[in-house]
């Protein structure tokens, strides 16, 4: 406690910094880029520049797409008008794959595939290099976020308590600025002066990845393939991309639509579009079924300073180390599983399931903090702000002014909420057991049923009368007193 104390007086908890991708297992790359000479990706060396690759002799090894870039700077402008040069929210999907192509034909750009890592896997990021090549790109931009996307967007909504409707932590809604901001630097960076995602034209991450767009960079023009084009499904895509030349993702096809970060995991689609219909067992990855977890209770000791969690049991971890840690504990124990119907920003309801396990423990951590460090007006007051301040993350309006004042709120409101907690996991529930802080408003001498010099028990007989006031009154009234 010492310890934490001391490291509340400090205002300096983590470093910001920008990178490249950086992967703790040794031979992966730490940015993959064409037009780096080599780059070294899941510990293979791949020899590059911009796109051609060219042998001792000087003559291009793939020619086929260095003459199809040359026909398409020649053509000038496309279909439906000329742009220079396009950063895409790349995953190496289907539906990014063919965007590559389409781009090319119908704006005559050249296309900077952008792929952020924000914790969704390393299997994720394999072969994306190959991929962008075989689709057209020009160039690669691989970056990792973890780090910025927990210290920097995940806690600032934890130390919030940022909740959208009573269930949802914001998993999706807080990655998606981190994405967006990083391809507003990359544009910057190469030059580019349009930026393009694949959200489709129902779903809530268009609003949030332009948003984020119009106030970093209100220059920028903004091509959203999904509400332009006239592929209406996968089908549609995949004759696209055989007409293109564009290798097709061998991958089976899930029945659910996922998204996958650092935090949690979504899953929509299939049985879950019917809110009557209860989700297969097997459609969950990060957590086990709480039936068949551990029958012994673990306990997870969380330091926390000023808001923010800085230990897992006793040991400093940076934000995303911390996260991945107890992910893994939680999950084990199958903590975090939330069903959802929710209110879509752009108005229908959708239904979600949630795996949310390390984040959970978080959020139960804070909470159970704030009670000991926390008023009864601060923390109702702070309370009704964390329903604007989710709102706000969940419409995409993570850049607006709004939100970074409450922001300043928050973290004004929580700089005693210093301490540790201690949580019991068991069979899906997560229960509090201790709660220290040097901060605590918690007076034993007070609390405690004996008597004390501080707290005179007559005194309260007073406060009543004088509290219970109004009520009396209006009785009288209506008694006819």
């Amino acid at each position: 406690m010492a310890q934490l104390h001391a490291m509340a007086q400090s205002s300096a908890i983590c470093g910001n910094h920008k990178g490249l991708m950086r992967f703790n297992s040794p031979g992966i790359a730490r940015s993959c880029n064409f037009g780096a000479r080599s780059s070294v990706f899941n510990g293979f060396a791949v020899a590059s520049d911009n796109v051609r690759l060219a042998s001792s002799s000087g003559v291009s090894r793939n020619k086929g797409i260095c003459a199809a870039l040359s026909t398409a700077s020649k053509k000038g402008a496309g279909v439906r008008g000329k742009l220079n040069k396009v950063v895409l929210a790349y995953s190496g999907g289907l539906d990014t794959s063919v965007i590559v192509p389409w781009l090319r034909e119908n704006y005559g750009c050249e296309v900077v595939c952008f792929t952020a890592d924000v914790g969704q896997g390393l299997k994720e990021l394999e072969g994306l290099e190959e991929k962008a090549k075989a689709s057209g790109a020009c160039q690669l931009v691989v970056r990792d976020l973890k780090e910025e996307f927990v210290r920097d967007y995940i806690y600032p909504c934890l130390r919030a308590g940022a909740l959208y409707e009573r269930k949802y932590l914001l998993g999706t809604s807080m990655a998606r600025p981190v994405i967006a901001k990083a391809m507003v630097d990359v544009a910057k960076e190469v030059g580019a002066d349009a930026v393009s995602h694949g959200c489709t034209g129902k779903g809530n991450d268009q609003v949030r990845f332009e948003l984020t767009f119009f106030a970093l960079n209100p220059e920028l023009k903004v091509v959203a393939p999904w509400r332009e084009w006239d592929i209406q499904g996968r089908e549609d895509a995949i004759e696209y991309a055989k007409k293109n030349n564009v290798p097709v993702p061998v991958t089976k096809k899930s029945i659910y639509s996922r998204d996958r970060n650092l935090w949690h995991l979504s899953h929509e689609g299939d049985v879950l579009e019917d809110p009557a219909q209860e989700p297969k067992n097997d459609m969950y990855m990060m957590s086990v079924d709480p039936e068949d977890a551990p029958d012994k209770a673990e306990y997870v000791e969380i330091g926390i300073v000023a808001g923010t969690p800085i230990s897992v049991n006793g040991e400093m971890l940076s934000p995303a180390s911390l996260l991945a840690e107890l992910n893994e504990i939680g999950g084990r124990h199958g903590i975090g599983r939330i069903d959802l119907v929710e209110n879509r920003l752009v108005g229908m309801k959708s239904r979600g399931v949630y795996e949310t396990p390390g984040g959970t423990i978080l959020f139960a951590a804070v909470r159970e903090l704030e009670s000991l460090t926390l008023d009864r007006e601060a923390m109702q007051h702070k309370d009704l702000l964390a329903l604007k301040y989710a709102e706000l993350v969940y419409a995409g309006k993570w850049f607006d002014p709004l939100r970074e004042a409450m922001d300043a709120y928050m973290t004004k409101i929580t700089d005693t909420t210093t301490g540790s907690v201690t949580l019991k996991l068991y069979k899906g529930s997560v229960t509090a057991t201790s709660r220290k802080s040097p901060f605590s408003l918690y007076n034993q001498d007070i609390s405690s049923f004996e008597s004390g010099s501080i707290y005179n028990q007559a005194d309260a007989a007073g406060f009543i009368r004088l509290y219970g006031l109004p009520t009396r009154v209006r009785a009288m009234l209506e008694e006819g007193i």
